[in-house]
């Protein structure tokens, strides 16, 4: 937070009202994500102290090495680093995708897959029986065809770029695919690679929180009762994984 406007009477006074109102208390996880997730490196002297490598789980769940090489080489090109911060590969983007293939979203686990199927807007979104694991097995093939056919090379072997054309003729659909959407495919991708940017690092991306670190985004903080009516400042974020002994 920053610390312009600290004086004004007016800033001061919404957060006196947020206080009383009792509206001060942060997003707490429900369901299974805490109970069922552990964490997997705690620094045992230090008690609820996330280490720096915060539940940062390398183990590929579904893809194969294949897969992952050219998710980790398009998602870091939707996301690169630059002179702000770090890009999807140094957060973990393709382990997040990993992950999310792997269990209930992959599957589509919650959601209504029965015929009959139509062709809808491109605002209501993707209608098939295929499941996401199965448009990104297909997606990241047709790239590596698709590389294979313009440029003689594999897609992870290609310039920046060559890369960035690649993706800009799925984004296009320029591509055609007779399976699935070639541009759906992409926005999916797209949207998976800043959920692994920006998500909470129990799920597989935002390595370190380095994420949030980037936007002065405070993660999730059980309460701000303690500093509501003090000075705005930047607060150090906080991962669902430093709850898990409270």
């Amino acid at each position: 937070m920053a610390e312009e406007n600290k004086e004004n009477p007016e800033s001061l006074s919404r957060r006196k009202f947020i206080r009383n109102t009792g509206f001060t208390v942060g997003g707490l996880a429900v369901g299974g994500i805490l109970g069922s997730l552990l964490p997997l490196n705690r620094d045992k002297g230090k008690k609820g102290t996330p280490t720096k490598a915060e539940n940062f789980n390398q183990a590929l769940m579904y893809f194969t090495p294949e897969q992952f090489r050219i998710t980790e080489a398009a998602t870091e090109r939707i996301f690169p680093q630059d002179d702000l911060g770090p890009g999807a590969k140094a957060l973990g983007v393709a382990f997040y995708i990993d992950h999310q293939l792997a269990g209930d979203w992959g599957f589509n686990a919650r959601e209504y897959m029965q015929a009959p199927f139509f062709k809808g807007e491109k605002v209501q979104g993707y209608q098939g029986r295929l499941k996401r694991r199965d448009i990104f097995d297909i997606g990241l093939r047709e790239i590596q065809n698709h590389s294979m056919a313009v440029h003689k090379a594999d897609f992870t072997k290609l310039k920046e770029e060559e890369q960035d054309a690649i993706l800009k003729d799925f984004e296009e659909d320029k591509v055609n695919l007779t399976t699935i959407s070639a541009s759906g495919f992409f926005q999916m991708l797209r949207s998976a690679t800043l959920e692994g940017a920006y998500s909470d690092p129990l799920y597989g991306g935002n390595k370190n929180m380095e994420g949030w670190k980037m936007r002065n985004y405070p993660g999730s903080q059980m309460a701000y009762t303690d500093i509501i009516d003090k000075d705005f400042k930047k607060i150090n974020p906080q991962s669902l994984e430093s709850h898990m002994n409270h």
